[in-house]
């Protein structure tokens, strides 16, 4: 599989993520954000770390993007689309795990 341009990649991106900073930042210190996600030896989950990360790349022009920045936005862009297409575990998704892990990576 090719990797899409950096233009496309940050398109997509944009596209994905539909949350403001401001959104994600008080999403960020919520008790739901915590409890969510895979945790490497019971520290910071992934989806947290990808979301303070997400914070930076939102304050940024599309000009100052680096190529650590366009990584992290396919990561991103990646994970959305498969954890969507898994859906839910339970009926209600608006207080679901699946969805708060959703929120870290910017998405309502």
């Amino acid at each position: 599989m090719t990797k899409a341009a950096p233009e496309e990649t940050i398109a997509e991106f944009k596209k994905c993520v539909n949350m403001t900073t401001k959104e994600l930042q008080e999403f960020l210190e919520s008790n739901d954000s915590n409890r969510v996600g895979w945790k490497e030896d019971g520290g910071e989950s992934v989806g947290h770390q990808s979301g303070r990360r997400i914070v930076e790349l939102m304050q940024k022009g599309d000009s100052d993007y680096d190529e650590d920045d366009i990584s992290h936005m396919r990561k991103v862009v990646g994970y959305l689309h498969r954890h969507r297409a898994q859906g839910p575990s339970k009926h209600d998704v608006e207080h679901s795990k699946w969805r708060y892990s959703l929120m870290n990576w910017c998405v309502f």
